[in-house]
């Protein structure tokens, strides 16, 4: 980690009080249903953004929610708390992420499709990870917010786009021109605020999950397949699908349900 992006991590304000309710409900085995609903539904604003993200057409439900219970039961506790914790934690954040050449809008979508093919792939097979899983496919991509952020300060605008087009790997322009790539950066984040490990972890090493802890790595393997296959501009290409299906398979993970979850998220 460099210092100038790990100062700007140290700049960040806290995590308002109701992400750390949120998580305090998430994380306490005698939690219920009801308690996280309860949460929720102290801040209108948050409740707001929530139901606008369970509504988005992605995810493919044919009737409107319309109530936080109904979110909750629909995708579970962990879903709705990815969907919570990207609301939140997107406000804390400036965002202009031009240097990557894409715009705010691209940005926010793109978290959205990594997290809809996600919930697609895997809420049935894979729920037990969906905690993990949903709040880090909305929430692996913020480190490129600071990225953005050092290129524009050092005024390597040009250099980086340049990086981006010739290495064809924007991890690799990222690491050539900042020293950092987004995972390191979004982990690291995250690890100040206090999140849990296993996020952490599985954010870390999406990238190379053999490296992460054990309980982690399917997970992790998850978020790497999903991040291949909706690629920077969130575009979903032939390429990108193919790329991500090889990581299916040297994986040994549920190729027939993501090819389901893909065929329906086009």
């Amino acid at each position: 980690m460099t210092e100038e992006i790990l100062k700007k991590i140290k700049q960040l304000p806290p995590l308002p009080e109701s992400a750390m309710q949120i998580e305090a409900v998430y994380q306490d085995p005698d939690s219920t249903f009801n308690d996280m609903v309860k949460i929720l539904e102290k801040d209108p604003l948050l409740t707001a953004d929530i139901l606008k993200a369970a509504n988005s057409p992605l995810y493919g439900f044919s009737r409107e929610i319309n109530a936080i219970s109904q979110a909750v039961g629909l995708f579970g506790m962990g879903t709705v708390r990815g969907f919570a914790l990207a609301s939140i934690v997107k406000k804390s954040f400036k965002l202009d992420l031009s240097p990557y050449g894409i715009t705010n809008d691209m940005f926010s979508e793109l978290s959205k499709k990594q997290n809809a093919l996600t919930v697609s792939w895997c809420l049935r097979k894979e729920n037990k990870l969906m905690g993990v899983l949903s709040a880090a496919a909305f929430l692996v991509e913020i480190g490129k917010v600071l990225i953005a952020q050092q290129v524009m300060a050092d005024k390597k605008e040009e250099t980086f786009r340049d990086a981006l087009l010739e290495l064809q790997d924007v991890e690799a322009a990222e690491r050539e021109i900042v020293g950092v790539d987004t995972p390191e950066v979004s982990a690291t984040i995250f690890a100040n605020w206090k999140f849990e490990e296993n996020l952490v972890d599985v954010i870390r090493n999406c990238q190379d999950p053999d490296k992460a802890d054990e309980d982690d790595k399917r997970a992790a393997q998850i978020l790497n397949v999903v991040r291949v296959a909706v690629p920077i501009n969130g575009v979903v290409t032939d390429e990108s699908v193919n790329k991500a299906k090889e990581l299916i398979e040297e994986y040994g993970l549920d190729m027939e349900g993501f090819e389901n979850a893909i065929e329906a998220f086009k």
